[in-house]
């Protein structure tokens, strides 16, 4: 059963979404965000990142979250903002290319990840996990849905939402990066009938957001522990639910600053140890599972796993993403601690693969692998048994707006 409420969204005026939603603050460069600052003042970055200006608060600390808070009130006296009168649950399309994401945003149980019923496959760092806490527990809302997964095995789900966008949303509008959102409103009849559909499932996985949820838990916990006044709504957090089917799962590809002391001819024999190399003649990405693409020295090769590598039955150990450091990273190249290793970056693979190359060339890096998706079954496969997923070994779209629908924690 996955229970999911509808809510009394805080949300922008019609005539000002557009100008309103934005990505987190850290996903534009330095100078796009002041731009946005400086033209937009309507932008929800204002309120995310509220010291464009003269004063300046510590990073992640308390007189930095009553900012927040303070500039999110200013949004609601100003008018930007208004609250639903009653409780609802929405639908929400983003279409970025070929690629259609449509799902449903709603409250999502707080006691069903706690008990598991929303499986994760990402482990939380305990310091991020108490400052997200903090941070809840100061600007009492949350503007960016967890995105949530789930199976639709008898399209029941998909059928209310098909008809439903044959309607005109209450929203329409796209984003500069070419990005067009879309949100209905459902009315009582469809939210009842959607939410029996959803206590068909058994559970639903979190396929971004883990630390947004941890901390929603948290806030929860800390509040009863320490005897303090609950929030009338953290028995939930703000959720996008999207069929599986819908996700675009791409690829994080590593990028490594030195070969460990070891010459390119070496470092080609020792992996021969485990794979079978072959020269390409043009970059190009992994055709398959358990196969890289790698560029050294400017050229490309082509790693095949060999057999005696491949752990089929062990969810982790049969992740190309694992491979790959089990047998490259850190025998090779020393690499032990893919949070902290000053050695290696990433790059998510919704670049294409000549950007990959470019900043190959450009920073000065001595190898780079590229690696094929992991599939929705493998995720399903290491939460369902219990165990995390390597750092970076996906790269999940949609990637959401913030300020679409505010939930309110404390009406």
């Amino acid at each position: 059963m996955t229970k999911i409420s509808s809510f009394k969204a805080i949300r922008p005026t019609r005539d000002k979404v557009h100008l309103v939603a934005a990505l987190p603050y850290y996903s534009y460069k330095r100078n796009v965000l002041e731009a946005i600052l400086q033209a937009n003042p309507f932008s929800f970055l204002h309120i995310i990142n509220p010291e464009f200006g003269p004063i300046e608060t510590k990073p992640n600390s308390q007189e930095r979250f009553q900012l927040i808070h303070e500039a999110y009130e200013r949004f609601k006296e100003q008018g930007i903002f208004s609250q639903e009168k009653e409780s609802r649950i929405y639908l929400y399309r983003q279409t970025k290319g070929t690629h259609e994401y449509l799902g449903i945003i709603a409250g999502a149980s707080v006691e069903e990840y706690n008990n598991g019923k929303i499986k994760v496959h990402e482990s939380t760092i305990t310091n991020r996990e108490e400052m997200f806490t903090n941070y809840l527990d100061v600007v009492g809302y949350n503007a960016e849905p967890v995105l949530l997964s789930y199976s639709d095995k008898d399209h029941s789900i998909d059928a209310i939402l098909d008809h439903k966008v044959l309607e005109r949303p209450e929203y329409e509008f796209s984003t500069i990066d070419k990005i067009k959102h879309e949100l209905w409103i459902l009315s009582k009849e469809e939210e009842t009938t959607i939410k029996v559909s959803f206590e068909k499932l058994d559970s639903v996985y979190i396929a971004d957001g883990h630390h947004r949820v941890a901390s929603s838990a948290g806030l929860k916990r800390k509040r009863i522990e320490s005897g303090l006044q609950r929030y009338p709504n953290e028995e939930n957090f703000l959720g996008f639910f999207i069929n599986e089917n819908r996700l675009h799962i791409l690829e994080f590809n590593r990028l490594v600053k030195s070969l460990n002391d070891h010459s390119k001819e070496a470092f080609l024999n020792l992996l021969n140890e485990n794979f079978k190399v072959e020269t390409l003649s043009n970059s190009e990405k992994p055709n398959r599972h358990n196969e890289f693409t790698m560029c050294i020295d400017c050229s490309w090769y082509r790693l095949t796993c060999k057999d005696k590598i491949i752990d089929k039955n062990h969810p982790v150990r049969s992740l190309d993403s694992e491979i790959l450091t089990q047998y490259v990273l850190k025998p090779i190249l020393g690499i032990n601690d893919l949070k902290k290793d000053d050695n290696i970056d990433f790059m998510s693979g919704d670049h294409p693969i000549e950007e990959f190359e470019d900043k190959m060339h450009g920073k000065g890096y001595k190898v780079g692998f590229v690696l094929y998706p992991i599939r929705i079954e493998e995720i399903k496969k290491v939460a369902d048994n219990g165990m995390i997923m390597p750092p970076k070994s996906t790269w999940v779209e949609p990637k959401l707006r913030s300020g679409l629908t505010i939930y309110n924690l404390n009406e």
